[in-house]
């Protein structure tokens, strides 16, 4: 045992893919010479991998810079990602942080720092980023039973209030074939489910002349992987075909997260969404059809500027007749460099409350009656690795968490098990049936 390993500790917050990112960063730091440690713990060096889609995620960006300073002086703090590639000096401003690496360059840390010695000056590295910027492969094992698969990177969009396009650069994609190679090595490591993530997965294919379709039809034949889910689709590129290819293929799980941000049609245009609400209930309705039992989750963002009590009450009612199973309801934040910072009619912070916590409690309301559907149906979980509270949990293949009495052996398996009853936290208790 080699006693003068570094203690290296990694902190994600955001989205799926910067878990994706983290784990394969991680990886990069070789066994011999480092002791990977949770992030509660004093560590020698801590790796920060940011998120700034709101002005909230910058500000628990900020949090946690200064939380694991405290925790240990003396630490070096690596800060990466998307908050890092945005506003390097803001965050080398903190005292204490001693690397800023950008989007492309946190791939490559320890060539930055090779010692991971307490810097005298921070050292700042976060380049503008161009068309032709690579794509990093990423995937994530060992921090949860799913492993979370990135297929693609960056966004071709300009949605009027999104600073993704200027965090990660334009969309791009590898190759069918180097995807394939990243899930085979996911397998090997007894992963029964990868969850496909990216910041517009249905774009993929445009840099490599090939689509995502595609891409399912080659990832369902990678041996020892049971389920694949989407993260999440835009309704515009959520096919006919993609759908069909869920019904005929039971490894594709029926799942579809859409993004729809509103449900009032000049307020999308005012987002420049590339889509009108009739397109996002016609993708809807045709889920709802082929899969009748299929999990519907959407985005949305209230407090839009100009968005009138008039214009929310449409989107409320909009979201009332959709046969949805769950929100994830955000409030609008400005980011500097947008075109939305600039449109007037702002919504006041109290206002975006109130239509905030309505869309939260439509969401309970629509998550308890897609529970009340599946009641008494037949269906297999994913088991979680982690208990809680003397209980085990997972997620069924729509989408519903379950839970049922802690047994070691069911975790990381995939059981069949019958849905009985929603139980007190609002999660499905179960009965297994092998």
């Amino acid at each position: 045992m080699n006693i003068n390993k570094k203690k290296v500790a990694f902190h994600t917050l955001g989205c799926k893919l910067n878990f994706a990112e983290t784990s394969t960063i991680s990886r990069s730091f070789p066994e011999e010479k480092f002791e990977r440690v949770p992030a509660n713990s004093i560590a020698d060096i801590y790796v920060i991998n940011t998120c700034s889609v709101t002005d909230a995620a910058d500000k628990k960006c900020r949090q946690a810079i200064k939380k694991f300073i405290s925790q240990s002086p003396g630490a070096f703090i690596a800060v990466v990602g998307c908050y890092a590639q945005l506003k390097p000096q803001e965050i080398s401003s903190i005292p204490g942080v001693d690397l800023v690496l950008g989007t492309n360059e946190k791939f490559n840390l320890a060539d930055y720092v090779p010692d991971f010695e307490k810097r005298l000056k921070v050292e700042i590295h976060s380049c503008d980023l161009s068309s032709d910027d690579n794509f990093n492969p990423s995937y994530s094992i060992g921090d949860r039973t799913r492993s979370f698969l990135k297929v693609q990177d960056g966004c071709n969009y300009g949605c009027s209030y999104c600073t993704i396009p200027l965090a990660r650069g334009r969309s791009r994609n590898p190759e069918i074939r180097s995807i394939i190679i990243e899930a085979e090595k996911i397998a090997e490591r007894g992963v029964k489910e990868i969850v496909i993530t990216g910041v517009n997965i249905g774009d993929f294919g445009k840099s490599s002349g090939e689509s995502f379709t595609g891409l399912l039809k080659e990832l369902i034949k990678v041996e020892g992987i049971e389920r694949f889910r989407i993260s999440s689709i835009e309704p515009n590129l959520l096919t006919d075909e993609l759908v069909e290819m869920t019904v005929m293929n039971k490894k594709i799980l029926p799942h579809f997260h859409i993004p729809l941000q509103s449900g009032n049609n000049k307020i999308l245009g005012l987002m420049r969404r590339r889509y009108t609400r009739d397109v996002f209930a016609a993708r809807v309705k045709l889920v709802r059809e082929k899969l009748p039992l299929s999990g519907i989750g959407a985005d949305v963002i209230v407090g839009f500027p100009g968005e009138s009590v008039s214009d929310f009450d449409d989107t409320y009612s909009f979201l009332e007749e959709m046969p949805l199973s769950y929100l994830h309801v955000f409030t609008f934040s400005e980011r500097p460099g947008t075109i939305a910072e600039k449109l007037s009619d702002k919504v006041s912070y109290g206002e975006k409350e109130i239509r905030r916590k309505r869309l939260v409690a439509l969401s309970e309301i629509k998550n308890m009656e897609f529970n009340k559907l599946n009641t008494g149906q037949i269906t297999n979980v994913l088991f979680e690795r982690s208990r809680s509270e003397g209980l085990i949990t997972g997620f069924t293949s729509n989408y519903i968490r379950v839970e049922h009495p802690w047994q070691s052996k069911l975790a990381g398996q995939i059981k069949k098990v019958r849905l009985n009853s929603i139980s007190q936290t609002g999660r499905m208790a179960i009965k297994l049936i092998d």
